[in-house]
């Protein structure tokens, strides 16, 4: 358990009913589902995101080339948030059932390959604010470490929340995206659809 959350455990939380805090949730697909082309997988997927909590933003959908295995489609990517009274982990394991539920199942695949649905929890906060809730167990951890070198996530979460802040760095998504593009990330092919 991390710090954050012995903290809440200190505070008195514990016990006192559920907590309510917004994630950002990083989608992405590049196989057909029973919901159809990536595209259509990716927006069915938003719409089951109301399962776990009240979808309060979605980015727009960017097309984005493969990072890591290249030899595999471009994948529709988007970013989400939600507000929800699932713990961190307890939300990870719902975003699992989506992705199952859309014809993934992460036990049986191959990291980085072809999917048809990923979810990746990318960034929680307490409450609505900027307490950050970090996170380091072996399945989860937040913040999600590659947000800042990956494009395909910064595009969408800047669109959501420019202004939000990353827990470690204390930079701006927005600005995040700026030092990635700065430093090559600009030819990584991202389009807007």
């Amino acid at each position: 358990m991390t710090s954050s959350y012995l903290a809440l455990l200190d505070t008195g939380y514990a016990g006192m009913g559920p907590m309510k805090s917004t994630a950002y949730i990083g989608l992405g697909s590049n196989l057909a589902s029973s919901a159809g082309n990536p595209a259509e997988t990716v927006r069915a997927a938003m719409g089951a995101l109301s399962e776990i909590g009240t979808v309060t933003a979605i980015s727009s959908l960017y097309q984005t080339e493969p990072v890591g295995y290249r030899e595999q489609p471009y994948f529709i990517n988007a970013v989400a948030r939600v507000a929800t009274e699932f713990e961190p982990e307890e939300l990870l394991g719902q975003l699992l059932e989506i992705e199952r539920a859309f014809g993934r199942d992460r036990r049986l695949s191959i990291p980085k390959r072809p999917r048809t649905l990923d979810l990746d929890l990318l960034l929680v906060f307490q409450n609505d604010s900027q307490d950050a809730i970090t996170y380091d167990a072996p399945l989860l951890k937040l913040p999600h470490p590659e947000i800042a070198n990956r494009r395909f996530v910064l595009e969408p979460l800047a669109e959501v929340a420019p202004e939000l802040r990353h827990p470690a760095s204390g930079k701006t998504i927005r600005r995040l995206l700026e030092e990635h593009l700065d430093s090559g990330g600009a030819e990584e092919e991202v389009t807007r659809l």
